[in-house]
């Protein structure tokens, strides 16, 4: 079993680290190299955060698409990930309606 166990983590060790790309609108691609994924399973409208502390990036998959808000606190991914509903949370309190607005990576 520990000679198992040992053998498992060496090819593990061994086993180059593959990042994932998404694409973001229109041809944009992020690196979530960085990002801290969570699969979302109680929400109707999000199926996947992933978010970069350090960076304040936030990325979202809603309807099979991923976009993303730049400058959201942890403050704020921490209490959209606790929020009795995620969607109606995200929708009021991030989703941008145009360039330009809150979170807006090009502003």
């Amino acid at each position: 079993m520990v000679r198992a166990l040992a053998l498992l983590l060496a090819q593990l060790t061994a086993a180059a680290v593959v990042s994932e790309t998404v694409e973001i609108g229109e041809g944009d691609r992020v690196d979530l190299g960085t990002f801290e994924c969570r699969d979302i399973t109680r929400s109707t409208v999000l199926q996947r955060v992933c978010y970069d502390r350090t960076r304040q990036d936030l990325v979202v998959a809603t309807n099979g698409a991923y976009d993303r808000y730049c400058g959201v606190t942890a403050e704020t991914v921490d209490r959209l990930l606790g929020a009795p509903s995620m969607g109606q949370f995200f929708n009021q309190n991030i989703r941008r309606e145009t360039a330009g607005s809150r979170y807006d990576c090009h502003a």
